[in-house]
């Protein structure tokens, strides 16, 4: 009994903070359809109408935000104007990326349409939720026109295998993948790097393990769950833009992502890992990551 306790603890102390993330997401699409409902909302889930409850839902997760991980956005002035395309390292949980989003929304009211996973779209009872905050499956047809229309659009090259299979060393899991490149030479707008420092030790996956990397390539959903959920400091960077150059080509561009010549004159292999490289210790510290929060100096 006694074991069977400790058991049971430990596996709370673990799963409990993301399991009380996925309760408070499916919390927030219970609020949007209530507003839709007591207002009769229909058409354009990206329209104006749902300012109003974007506010409400972005301030509930800016509080999470301040409250548990002392979150700070460095770098909004580095995004464009006008349409984007914001490429960031993907954590064991894209909840960074919460934050940023409902940061950028109440400091600009500026939505940031965000490339995710087939998988996501299958999850039960997050439809309006993920049509109101602009999530999309990231078809080249549908960034195009998001881009045209204005829109930020943000994509993870890494996805959902770099949130499985990366770890505190922070690999960048991107294989060839260059879709966003020929989308931004397309549209012709810049590229932005992205990074939020600490999200592998707020967040970690089991490590790697030969059975879950073939099921994960073999049916593309993941299996392994997340854990932790420590409250250790996140700040995120969003670096200077790489600008849209129409003699460049997509192979070129890639590179060009992967350079960081752009990058407060910080070179290394790539704009996300410079921003990586300069922000974060690696091998990642959860117990440095925890004491950055009464860090002063770095504020």
């Amino acid at each position: 009994l006694i074991i069977g306790s400790l058991a049971i603890s430990a596996i709370l102390v673990f799963f409990i903070v993301p399991l009380t993330i996925v309760f408070f997401i499916y919390l927030s699409n219970i609020l949007l359809l209530i507003y839709q409902r007591n207002n009769e909302l229909k058409g354009d889930p990206l329209s104006d109408v749902w300012n109003n409850v974007r506010k409400m839902i972005a301030s509930f997760w800016d509080i999470y935000a301040r409250v548990w991980h002392g979150y700070e956005l460095h770098g909004v002035e580095n995004l464009p104007e006008g349409p984007g395309i914001l490429v960031y390292y993907h954590g064991a949980i894209p909840i960074d990326y919460l934050y940023f989003l409902s940061r950028l929304f109440l400091w600009k009211k500026r939505l940031c349409l965000s490339v995710a996973d087939h998988f996501v779209f299958r999850l039960p009872g997050l439809k309006l939720l993920l049509a109101v905050t602009g999530v999309i499956p990231g078809t080249r047809e549908e960034c195009l026109v998001a881009l045209r229309n204005g829109y930020l659009v943000s994509i993870s090259p890494g996805g959902a295998r770099e949130a499985l299979f990366s770890d505190e060393s922070y690999r960048l899991m991107w294989g060839n993948r260059k879709g966003f490149a020929q989308v931004a030479l397309e549209a012709k707008v810049p590229i932005v790097p992205m990074y939020t420092q600490n999200v592998r030790e707020g967040y970690r996956m089991f490590k790697e393990r030969r059975f879950f990397r073939q099921l994960y390539e073999s049916t593309r959903l993941p299996f392994t769950p997340p854990y932790g959920g420590l409250p250790v400091k996140f700040r995120t960077y969003i670096g200077k833009p790489i600008p849209y150059d129409p003699n460049i080509t997509t192979e070129e561009l890639v590179e060009k992502v992967c350079k960081g010549e752009f990058l407060f004159s910080f070179q290394t292999k790539t704009a996300v890992q410079a921003l990586i490289s300069k922000h974060q210790t690696i091998p990642g510290n959860i117990w440095k990551a925890l004491l950055e929060r009464f860090d002063k100096r770095r504020k």
